[in-house]
């Protein structure tokens, strides 16, 4: 199983303020968190039915619970998030974290 933490950006009031600080500032400190293996960004959505609540979506991917936790525990992961609760001042954001399963049901 693969655990990941995922982070859903509404729109920004200042959209050009908020990617340049995710992309110069959030994204380099992210990249340092213990055992991170893969960080996506997606952006241009399109909700299927109603509106599109959101403007950014972030995800990010350890091989386990317990390296996500352990990396949100860690220096790197305190300081991220200082940096994440900042991003909040600039568009609300909704996280989660879950484990994926590959296995069909």
């Amino acid at each position: 199983m693969t655990a990941r933490f995922i982070a859903l950006y509404e729109t920004p009031a200042d959209p050009a303020a908020f990617i340049r600080h995710y992309r110069d500032v959030h994204i380099p400190l992210a990249r340092q968190l213990p055992g991170l293996r893969r960080y996506t960004i997606s952006r241009d959505l399109v909700a299927v039915r109603g509106d599109s609540p959101y403007y950014l979506v972030a995800e990010l991917e350890w091989d386990t619970m317990d390296e996500l936790h352990t990396a949100f525990a860690s220096p790197e992961g305190r300081t991220t998030a200082a940096d994440a609760a900042h991003l909040q001042e600039l568009a609300a954001v909704r996280s989660m974290i879950f484990t994926v399963d590959e296995s069909v049901l």
